[in-house]
């Protein structure tokens, strides 16, 4: 399969790259990683005239820490994250979580901008950075915005970012004593994109979860917070875990499709969400450790 012709630039800044998505308009695409437009454009399902690499955008790449916060640029790959000791050491959910992406190719060129743009609703990250509490900056010829992760994606493959806007960061909190956090995903065997993947974070204190912050994709168009699972959850010890997981399929509809039915996703989200529950408090604990590794 080939791609319709197209034109390629490849800027050196972001307000170059800004400048050449207003010069184009709607001819022009994006390109970080290249593994979700390459593929729709070599099956003619996009045919943009202009392709706009972001590789050379040395500004966009790079994790660091920012006071109590951690920066990730969004040309950052999946195994830049995964294989960060700073993420391991201040956030562990971003790092667990991105170890369950594709394969290690897709990690490898991937990044979690272009990911988070493509609004993939089998996408991982998603869930963790909603658990996270995570925002992203995306500038534009206007100046920028901050917006949270659960704002981004509006509908399947939609995002709110304006066409002459480049997402450039991504900015979670670090953890802090007493939390912890936990992925857990049921994939697709061929894609492994998410048939539905669950994110949890808790702070405990004693016997007590004080706080709960619940992150779900896969299941429905969009990446979803389970607030009904965190209320039941809050002020809780872990014994309420499974009844506070039931709520997990209440209050959004399902996708329901070829590779799974809505009944189906809703039964594993309320699985998936135990788990990650169950071992987010065993990490927040010290009864467990954070997953490292490929999945």
């Amino acid at each position: 399969m080939i791609t319709a012709a197209f034109d390629y630039r490849r800027p050196t800044t972001v307000q170059e790259a800004i400048a050449l998505l207003q010069q184009y308009g709607d001819d022009a695409k994006l390109l970080a990683g290249g593994h979700s437009l390459l593929p729709v454009m070599k099956l003619r399902l996009a045919e943009p005239k202009v392709l706009i690499d972001l590789g050379r955008v040395r500004d966009l790449s790079g994790i660091r820490q920012d006071g109590n916060e951690v920066v990730l640029g969004a040309m950052t790959t999946h195994y830049d994250v995964l294989s960060s000791a700073l993420l391991q050491r201040l956030c562990p959910l971003l790092a667990e979580t991105a170890a369950h992406i594709g394969d290690p190719q897709v990690r490898n060129r991937g990044t979690i901008g272009g990911s988070l743009a493509h609004a993939d609703p089998g996408a991982d990250l998603p869930a963790a950075l909603i658990a996270l509490g995570a925002t992203i900056r995306a500038v534009g010829p206007g100046g920028e915005r901050t917006l949270a992760v659960q704002d981004l994606v509006v509908d399947m493959l939609t995002t709110s970012l304006q066409p002459n806007e480049v997402l450039v960061e991504v900015r979670t909190p670090a953890l802090a004593a007493g939390q912890g956090g936990a992925y857990e995903k049921f994939p697709q065997p061929a894609s492994r994109f998410a048939l539905v993947g669950a994110a949890a974070l808790v702070t405990v204190q004693g016997e007590r979860i004080t706080a709960a912050r619940v992150g779900l994709t896969g299941a429905a168009p969009t990446p979803l917070r389970l607030p009904a699972v965190e209320a039941a959850l809050t002020g809780q010890t872990a014994a309420a875990i499974p009844a506070a997981a039931a709520q997990a399929a209440t209050g959004w509809e399902p996708n329901d499709d070829l590779h799974a039915s809505g009944e189906y996703r809703q039964h594993l989200a309320t699985v998936l969400v135990r788990r990650a529950l169950e071992r987010a408090v065993a990490v927040a604990t010290g009864q467990a450790a954070p997953r490292f590794g490929h999945w």
